[in-house]
């Protein structure tokens, strides 16, 4: 179920640097693990760097989802709206369904 979702900015500024700097970081380590195994570099090479990829998009997740938590549910709760608990219920359901 989607909900309207108000943020106040828009854009690259604040949690959206942070998340877009994670995303930037694991997008240059995925390039690097794509050369990796193109090289045949030594697999627990490769799989380290699968996991910094893998650590730094999860990151940029929390980003996004704080963001998410301190704007939009923030706000529907704090206004008492029906919306704030069914923010709160699609908010966990992406938490359950990701492992986060």
């Amino acid at each position: 179920m989607k909900t309207a979702c108000h943020v106040p900015v828009k854009g690259p500024s604040g949690v959206n640097d942070d998340a877009l700097k994670r995303l930037k970081r694991a997008e240059g380590q995925v390039r690097g693990v794509i050369r990796m195994v193109e090289n045949e570099n030594y697999c627990p090479d490769i799989l380290t760097q699968i996991a910094a990829a893998r650590s730094a998009l999860r990151k940029a997740g929390l980003s996004i989802l704080k963001r998410h938590v301190e704007s939009c549910v923030a706000d529907a709760v704090r206004s008492g709206e029906e919306q704030g608990e069914a923010l709160i219920d699609e908010m966990m359901m992406v938490l359950d369904r990701h492992g986060i």
